[in-house]
């Protein structure tokens, strides 16, 4: 299991508190952290949404894509309670738990 750095940003700047912000961050990397994006994932990700969008699908937010190109492409699947993702689960074969 892995996390990916735009996630645990995420998830971080969501808290309240620096210390509620520390346990969280101590917990999260207890998982291998993993940058998400390089050159080639973004040109995919631009392609998935392009292909999306064509079928009538526009993501919200440019991290999602990122993130559930990221598990395509890296054959992981994805933990999540994002509407987003659906149409990559339904058009991409994005594999979730």
């Amino acid at each position: 299991m892995l996390v990916g750095d735009l996630i645990l940003c995420e998830v971080l700047q969501g808290l309240r508190d620096d210390a509620e912000a520390k346990f969280v961050e101590e917990a999260l990397r207890e998982f291998e952290v993993v940058s998400l994006v390089d050159a080639e994932l973004a040109v995919k990700a631009a392609t998935n949404y392009r292909f999306l969008r064509s079928r009538g699908y526009t993501l919200r937010r440019t991290i999602g894509l990122i993130i559930g190109t990221f598990c395509i492409e890296r054959t992981h699947s994805l933990l999540h309670s994002d509407r987003d993702f659906t149409p990559m689960v339904l058009l991409l074969g994005l594999q979730t738990v």
